[in-house]
């Protein structure tokens, strides 16, 4: 695939989106505090409509449980960040966020795992991350989903592991690249995961589930071997005490060394 700029991607996004999502716009800026946070002042004040935002760097960029995400002390094209923001009406919203996790793994390598419950990792380690957060306005819900994906190299400091990145894995490939890859399937991906719940997704998710088979710890306490998800998202372990479930986004689940 040739090399692509933010710009011309944009419009070529645009372009593949626009059928699915009426009234979709994209967005291309160089600085920015979050795309989450922008989208969730935007949806706060009644701006609605299908959009994608992506930052060339994030000065306060957020991930799970509160998470600094920042991308300003990297060079230039060191990560790439961006949130989808759309209504969304799903009969069950669980399972959301490893279909994004699904969607984006599938669109960028075979050997990119999603580790439960929204982060991808090639190789043991990190390589990209996903929040989603809504917005109830009126009668409306909001949906805002942000990925974080390091293309290159970043600084490993205060972090368990170091982290990956994509060029490991195709050396040639820019943001503009991966945007031109990956936006089209995320939205498909959300659309199949809203009409048929996420149910549908489990066995191409547990092709791709890092913790499968492993023995995990949680930090909840509990402990044993991880199972998959069932139907609705939530990571099955099993234990001295039977097959547990977590549902919660805010345990967090490791593997055990």
């Amino acid at each position: 695939m040739p090399s692509l700029t933010l710009p011309a991607a944009g419009e070529a996004l645009w372009e593949s989106v626009a059928p699915l999502l009426p009234g979709f716009t994209v967005e291309i800026v160089p600085e920015i505090d979050s795309t989450n946070t922008e989208l969730m002042r935007r949806a706060r004040a009644g701006q609605l409509e299908p959009v994608l935002l992506v930052a060339e760097r994030q000065t306060a960029g957020r991930g799970r449980l509160g998470r600094q995400w920042d991308s300003v002390a990297q060079q230039d094209g060191a990560a790439l960040t961006f949130s989808l923001g759309l209504e969304l009406t799903p009969a069950d919203w669980s399972g959301l966020s490893l279909a994004v996790g699904l969607a984006v793994a599938e669109a960028l390598h075979p050997d990119i795992q999603i580790k439960w419950p929204n982060d991808l990792w090639y190789q043991g380690r990190k390589l990209a991350g996903i929040l989603i957060e809504t917005a109830t306005v009126g009668t409306q819900r909001y949906a805002v989903i942000g990925v974080g994906i390091n293309l290159s190299p970043r600084p490993a400091e205060g972090l368990r592991t170091p982290p990956a990145w994509l060029q490991e894995l195709q050396p040639q490939w820019t943001a503009g690249d991966v945007l031109a890859r990956v936006v089209r399937p995320l939205v498909l991906r959300v659309q199949q995961c809203c009409a048929q719940g996420f149910g549908g997704l489990r066995e191409a998710y547990h092709a791709r589930d890092y913790f499968y088979g492993k023995d995990v710890v949680c930090t909840d306490g509990m402990a044993g071997q991880a199972r998959g998800v069932d139907a609705k998202g939530a990571l099955l372990v099993l234990t001295d005490a039977g097959l547990q479930k977590i549902s919660s986004s805010e345990v967090s689940v490791r593997a055990q060394a």
